[in-house]
């Protein structure tokens, strides 16, 4: 899967004042990221407030999103659930022609046991006729993911091709770095130590941030998989307080701020998330105005 190497991002879906999908800003938003450098999309995930939106609302935004993309990048499709029969039946119905890959959460809220998680990505496995990339997000699941689960998953089936690490323990990552097959790609979740990670052998990241601030973002990463740590470093620290900014009231919350601030999107999100506070948006603005 060479061509999810580097920099995906996890796309937001823009909303207008009335809280309705922003098309325009969608595709704003989408040429944004390949002008600049990014390498693949990711549509439907977590930061795009998917479990917010209608099922027809999902449609029109993917339609959208392949439409402007036009076989530009590479796109990856969110389809995860804590009800495995549920995630099969949507693998099963959904035309997935236009994409590379499918990003599956771990069941959040039932706290299965990890041989649970393993049944669980067993299930779908079975079915998918695209590529599986793990999503391993403890602190919105309520459960980790052992290494050893991954590393289980990944030498048993051919078509689960990586994980997106999003646990912000570097140690778990370097341990599922080494111990998956070498083709196996271990992708950071997290912005914050996305560049650690590539140096370490990771294959890249999903990112937030990376959607605001592509250009430098990418190259970042690009950076980091080249072994140029000096340089990428400088880099990462130009750009760390903006990690920390659009995490401070929760995602996409922060990032939808920063786009604001850049003319791609507002900042309207759904219930039960609230639009970032003056304050979050004064010190977002601050950042953009001496970056």
């Amino acid at each position: 899967m060479e061509k999810l190497l580097g920099t995906g991002v996890a796309l937001v879906t823009p909303f207008n004042s009335d809280k309705s999908v922003d098309f325009d800003g969608l595709e704003r938003l989408v040429n944004f990221q390949i002008e600049n450098g990014i390498n693949y999309l990711v549509v439907m995930g977590t930061t795009a407030e998917a479990v917010t939106l209608t099922t027809e609302e999902k449609e029109l935004v993917k339609q959208k999103i392949i439409n402007v993309n036009k076989g530009r990048l590479p796109l990856v499709l969110g389809i995860g659930g804590n009800n495995t029969a549920n995630v099969i039946a949507e693998i099963k119905t959904t035309d997935l022609s236009d994409f590379d890959a499918v990003l599956s959460v771990s069941p959040y809220y039932n706290k299965p046991s990890q041989e649970g998680i393993y049944q669980h990505f067993k299930a779908i496995a079975e079915v998918s006729p695209k590529p599986i990339i793990i999503y391993n997000v403890p602190g919105r699941t309520g459960s980790n993911i052992a290494p050893e689960t991954v590393i289980r998953l990944a030498n048993a089936f051919e078509n689960i091709v990586a994980v997106k690490e999003a646990a912000g323990d570097i140690v778990q990552a370097m341990k599922l770095i080494q111990n998956t097959p070498k083709d196996f790609m271990v992708i950071s979740g997290d912005d914050m130590i996305a560049l650690p990670i590539a140096l370490a052998g990771g294959a890249g990241v999903i990112s937030v941030i990376g959607q605001g601030l592509p250009k430098d973002f990418s190259k970042l990463i690009q950076l980091g998989l080249d072994g140029n740590n000096i340089e990428a470093y400088q880099l990462h620290y130009k750009l760390m307080n903006s990690i920390d900014l659009i995490f401070e009231e929760g995602n996409p919350v922060g990032i939808k701020a920063l786009l604001q601030k850049i003319d791609i999107c507002g900042l309207d999100v759904r219930l039960p998330l609230v639009e970032a506070t003056s304050q979050l948006q004064q010190k977002i603005n601050t950042f953009i105005e001496n970056y």
